[in-house]
C-alpha cells in the first residue's frame, strides 16, 4: 500500500456570514488510514467533511486527493473520483427497496457495484426488497454507508454512526469499519463515542474553535490539557 498520502488539507479555512468555522486546516490521510475527528459541538467537525464532500467550498486553502486538488469540483464529480459520505441522519430514499437504494447509487456514480457483496457487508442480505422506511434506525444507517460502499470509493467519510446504537450495534459497525479499511479504503470518522472511536484507529485530530489543538493517540489526547480545557472548560 502506497505511503504517499490520499488526502491532503493545506491552510484550509472556511468562514459563513463573516463567523469563522474554520481557520489553517492542515492534515493528511494515507490509504487504508483511519482517522479520528474529535471535539465539541460546533468546533468545525462537520465544516471539514462538508469540505471535503464539495458540499461547500473553501474560502482559503488546497484539498487535494490523489494528487490534484479538487476544491473546485462539485459533490458529484468527486464521488466518481472515489470519495463518498454516509450521515448522522441517514438520508435513504424511504420509498424505495434496500436494493433499489443501492442501485440509485451505483448507476449514478457509473461504478459496476457488487450489490450481493454489499448487502452481505452490511448485515441485509434476504432483505433486498424491504423498503427503506421499514428498516430500523441501525439498519438505515448500514443502508446509508451501503450507498456509499456501492460508488467505488477511496475515501469514506463517515460522520457520527454510532449515535444512539446500542453496545452491540457499535462493536459489529467498528469491526465492519475496520474490515473496509483492511481493503485499502481510506476513512474519516466524527464521533462523540470515545471508546466506539478508540477500536478503530490509533489517531485523532481534535478541533476546537475551528482550530486543529491536537493530533496524535486518544489517549495521549486525553491527557493534552488544551484538550481537556476544549471539552471540559478546565482541568479534568
Amino acid at each position: 500500500m502506497s505511503s504517499e498520502p490520499i488526502l491532503a488539507l493545506t491552510n484550509v479555512a472556511k468562514s459563513f456570514g463573516g463567523f469563522q468555522v474554520l481557520t489553517d486546516v492542515n492534515f493528511e490521510l494515507k490509504p487504508g488510514e483511519i482517522l479520528g475527528l474529535v471535539g465539541p459541538n460546533g468546533s468545525g467537525k462537520t465544516s471539514v467533511i462538508n469540505l471535503i464532500s464539495g458540499v461547500h467550498q473553501p474560502e482559503a486553502g488546497t484539498i487535494r486527493f490523489d494528487g490534484a486538488e479538487i476544491q473546485r469540483l462539485t459533490p458529484h464529480a468527486r464521488v466518481k473520483l472515489g470519495i463518498n459520505r454516509s450521515f448522522q441522519v441517514p438520508k435513504c430514499f424511504i420509498s424505495m427497496s434496500v436494493r433499489e437504494n443501492i442501485e440509485v447509487a451505483a448507476h449514478f456514480s457509473g461504478h459496476d457495484a457488487d450489490i450481493p457483496a454489499i448487502l452481505e457487508d452490511i448485515g441485509l442480505s434476504g432483505m433486498e426488497a424491504a423498503p427503506a422506511a421499514s428498516l430500523t434506525a441501525n439498519q438505515q444507517k448500514m443502508l446509508d454507508l451501503g450507498r456509499a460502499l456501492a460508488t467505488g470509493p477511496k475515501l469514506l467519510l463517515v460522520d457520527e454512526i454510532g449515535a444512539g446504537l446500542n453496545p452491540a450495534e457499535l462493536t459489529g459497525i467498528a469491526d465492519l469499519l475496520k474490515r473496509i479499511a483492511a481493503r485499502g479504503i481510506s476513512m474519516i470518522v466524527v464521533e462523540h463515542l470515545m471508546e466506539f472511536l478508540n477500536k478503530l484507529t490509533s489517531r485523532v485530530i481534535v478541533l476546537s474553535a475551528g482550530k486543529i489543538i491536537f493530533e496524535g493517540s486518544l489517549g495521549d489526547a486525553s491527557h493534552d490539557p488544551e484538550v481537556v480545557t476544549a471539552f471540559f472548560g478546565g482541568a479534568a
